[in-house]
C-alpha cells in the first residue's frame, strides 16, 4: 500500500483528503506544521506528497525547496487556495510536481495523486540513486552530483550491479557472472582492476571509497559512506 503524506492545517481539507484517498487504496498520516511535514518527508518513508501552500511553521515553498536541496525526490502535489498563474508557476519551480487549486474536486486530487504515483514508478524503475550518485538506464548516463561519469560499458554494467544491491556483500563470483557473463576464473583480477577504475571515476578526492573491499569475500557499495 503507498503511503501519502499530508501536509495540511485545514483539518476539514486534510480529512477530505484522507477520505478520498482511502478509498483508492492509499494510506495516509497527516500533520498540520510544515516544519514538522519537512522533517517527516526527509526520512522517505513516503511515496507521495500532498502540501499545502501557506502552513505554519513553515511555508510550502520552502518546504518542496528543502527537500529538493536535499535530494528527496518524493513527488508533492501542492495545494493552494492561491490559484492565480505565477504562484502555480512558482510552486513548480520550486519542486512541486503538480499544483492543484482549492476548492477541488476530491476525486481529482486522487487521480492527480495516481498520475504522480504512476510516474514515479516508473522513472524509478529506469534510474538507481545512491547517496548522490545516480544512473540512469534508459539514457545511460552516470552521474555524481552535478558530474556526469565517463563510464565503459563493462563499468557501467558493473556500478549497475552494484547500486541494484546496495550494502549487500556481493563476492566475485557473483560480479564475475552476472557482469560477464560467464563463470568466474579465481586466476584473474579482471573484477579487481574494473574496480579500481570505477573508483578512479566515482569517488570524490579525499572522501571514503563508495565501494568498500569486504576481505576473503568481494564488494558492497555503501551509501554510507
Amino acid at each position: 500500500m503507498s503511503r501519502i503524506l499530508v501536509i495540511e492545517d485545514d483539518e476539514v481539507t486534510a480529512r477530505e483528503i484522507a477520505a478520498e484517498l482511502g478509498v483508492h487504496g492509499l494510506d495516509t498520516e497527516w500533520t498540520v506544521d510544515g516544519r514538522d511535514g519537512l522533517r517527516r518527508a526527509s526520512a522517505g518513508n513516503y511515496d507521495l506528497i500532498t502540501l499545502d501552500r501557506m502552513l505554519p511553521g513553515m511555508d510550502g515553498i520552502d518546504v518542496v525547496t528543502a527537500l529538493r536541496r536535499t535530494g528527496v525526490d518524493t513527488p508533492v502535489l501542492m495545494i493552494s487556495a492561491l490559484s492565480d498563474v505565477d504562484e502555480r508557476i512558482r510552486g513548480l519551480r520550486a519542486g512541486g510536481d503538480d499544483y492543484l487549486t482549492k476548492p477541488f474536486a476530491p476525486d481529482e486530487m486522487a487521480a492527480r495523486v495516481e498520475v504522480l504515483l504512476r510516474r514515479h514508478r516508473t522513472a524509478a524503475q529506469t534510474r538507481l540513486r545512491v547517496a548522490d550518485l545516480e544512473l540512469d538506464l534508459v539514457r545511460h548516463l552516470a552521474q555524481r552530483g552535478e558530474k556526469v561519469l565517463g563510464l565503459q560499458p563493462t563499468e557501467f554494467r558493473l556500478l549497475e550491479f552494484l547500486m541494484r544491491n546496495c550494502g549487500q556483500v556481493l563476492t566475485r563470483t557473483m560480479i564475475f557472472e552476472e557482469v560477464w557473463g560467464f563463470h568466474f576464473d579465481p586466476g584473474t583480477n579482471v573484477i579487481d582492476v574494473h574496480v579500481a577504475q570505477l573508483r578512479r571515476k566515482i569517488d570524490l578526492p579525499g572522501a571514503p571509497s563508495l565501494i568498500r573491499t569486504v576481505r576473503g569475500s568481494g564488494y558492497m557499495l555503501a551509501a554510507d559512506s
